[in-house]
């Protein structure tokens, strides 16, 4: 079963949006969560 360049390509770009994303959404999550202990002082 030959394999499609494209296909891949494609499948490698989500990866990499989701992985963003992922890093994205927990760097925002720690800085609100900094920002909030910040704000209980």
């Amino acid at each position: 079963m030959p394999v499609d360049p494209l296909f891949v390509l494609l499948l490698l770009a989500l990866l990499g949006l989701f992985f963003f994303g992922y890093l994205l959404v927990r760097r925002t999550l720690i800085g609100l969560r900094e920002g909030y202990e910040e704000g209980q002082r």
